[in-house]
């Protein structure tokens, strides 16, 4: 899933840096492949899972600074936090994004309509959280379609955070950069499901 994620990320590149350009300092695309790269390359260590998302969290936070690795650290340190066992069902996973959810919001003061990432995040585990049954493939379809809508509404919305929150009215029309590359990462979840 990770891999996939670096992947495709890594083929928006330009495409996430490009929406950053219109209201931020245009290095967004960077930014994230670089935080995927230190996430995948410390989810191939092989440690054991809990302690594995717990290395991506600091690793990320440690050896990239930025808002991204901040705002993505805190999802893994989140989910390290509620991860136990070594098994996961629908119910585990639930609870271990859940927890990604209150890592990241330890992190930012963002909330929905306010034009950020938190647009695509906060639908993504409401979605995977109001699915029923334990076919975690269906959870992380319904996350990927929610990411995808709330980063298209960040279109309509005026930036509250970071730079963009200068721009005013002149930020309506744009879709937000970290709202796309993180509905990225949960489609890039998806399809290798």
């Amino acid at each position: 899933m990770l891999r996939n994620a670096l992947k495709n990320i890594t083929e928006r590149a330009d495409e996430f840096s490009q929406l950053d350009a219109v209201l931020g300092d245009g290095d967004h695309g960077t930014a994230i492949t670089q935080a995927m790269s230190v996430i995948v390359q410390s989810a191939e260590k092989g440690t054991d899972f809990k302690s594995m998302l717990n290395d991506m969290g600091f690793n990320v936070m440690l050896e990239i600074s930025g808002s991204t690795s901040t705002l993505l650290g805190g999802l893994f340190l989140g989910m390290s936090d509620q991860a136990e066992g070594t098994e996961l069902n629908a119910a585990a996973v639930k609870k271990m994004f859940a927890g990604g959810l209150a890592g990241v919001e330890k992190q930012t003061k963002a909330k929905p309509g306010d034009k950020t990432m938190m647009d695509a995040l906060i639908p993504a585990i409401a979605a995977m959280q109001a699915v029923e049954g334990d076919d975690i493939k269906v959870m992380f379809q319904a996350a990927a379609e929610a990411a995808l809508k709330g980063a298209e509404a960040t279109k309509q919305m005026r930036a509250n955070f970071g730079r963009a929150r200068n721009y005013g009215e002149r930020s309506v029309g744009y879709a937000d950069s970290g709202a796309t590359s993180w509905a990225c990462m949960f489609q890039s979840f998806a399809q290798v499901l």
